[in-house]
C-alpha cells in the first residue's frame, strides 16, 4: 500500500499570503443559504498566486508563455524531496551540490518554510546561484515551500533563469510531514487560460 502525502495549502481567508497585503488575502462569502435557497452556494475571489499554485513564463517576462502552455505530462512524475531545512535565507549552489542532482529530476524543497502558517518576511529561497546550477543540471521542475521561490532580486533573477530554460515552477508547498526522499507527484493546477498562474492541489504518493 501506498501513502498519499498532502502538499497543498488549505485555501481560507485567514491564510498566509505573500508579504501579508490584504488584497492578496483569499475572500469567500455565501451567495445563497438555506434562508434563502433551496442550496447553500459560495463565491470565491483569490489571486491566482494564492498558496499552492504553479507560475507560468508570463508572471515575470513580458510576452511570455501562459499557464495552460505547460503540459500536465510535465506535472505527473517522479520527485525527490531534499530536505533544507539546515539553511538559512538562501539556497546556493553549495547547498545543492551534495545531493548529485541528476539531468531531468524534479526537486522538491524542504526548508523551514514549512513549519510556519505564518508568512516570514525572511523566507528561504533559491538565490540566482542555486538558478542557475539548476539550469546547468537540466533539471526538469521545483517546488519550493515558500510563496515565492526567490525573494528580493530586483530583476526577478531565479524566475527569469528557469522560466527561460523550460523549467517548472511550483510554490507554495507544505512539506514538513514528508521525509526526504523519492515520490510519484502530482500537481493539479485549475484548467485556466491565457493567465500567469493557476492554484493548485499537490500531492505525493509514497511508501
Amino acid at each position: 500500500m501506498f501513502k498519499i502525502y498532502d502538499i497543498s495549502m488549505t485555501i481560507h481567508e485567514g491564510m498566509q499570503v505573500y508579504k501579508n497585503k490584504e488584497e492578496k488575502k483569499p475572500k469567500i462569502e455565501t451567495a445563497s443559504d438555506f434562508s434563502n435557497s433551496s442550496a447553500f452556494e459560495s463565491i470565491l475571489s483569490l489571486n491566482v498566486h494564492t498558496g499552492t499554485h504553479l507560475d507560468a513564463p508570463l508572471h515575470m517576462i513580458e510576452g511570455g508563455e501562459t499557464i495552460e502552455t505547460i503540459p500536465l505530462e510535465n506535472l505527473v512524475s517522479t520527485a525527490r524531496v531534499l530536505d533544507l531545512t539546515h539553511v538559512e535565507g538562501q539556497i546556493g549552489r553549495s547547498d545543492l551540490e551534495p545531493f548529485a542532482i541528476q539531468e531531468g529530476e524534479w526537486l522538491l524543497f524542504k526548508t523551514k518554510n514549512s513549519f510556519s502558517e505564518q508568512f516570514d518576511f525572511n523566507f528561504v529561497y533559491l538565490n540566482e546561484d542555486g538558478a542557475a546550477f539548476l539550469r546547468d543540471k537540466n533539471v526538469k521542475g521545483i517546488g519550493t515551500d515558500g510563496l515565492g521561490i526567490e525573494r528580493a532580486q530586483p530583476d526577478h533573477e531565479t524566475h527569469k533563469i528557469l522560466f527561460e530554460n523550460k523549467i517548472v515552477i511550483v510554490e507554495g508547498l507544505r512539506l514538513k510531514d514528508v521525509p526526504s526522499g523519492t515520490y510519484f507527484m502530482v500537481v493539479a493546477p485549475l484548467k485556466l487560460e491565457g493567465i500567469d498562474a493557476a492554484p493548485a492541489r499537490a500531492f505525493l504518493l509514497g511508501q
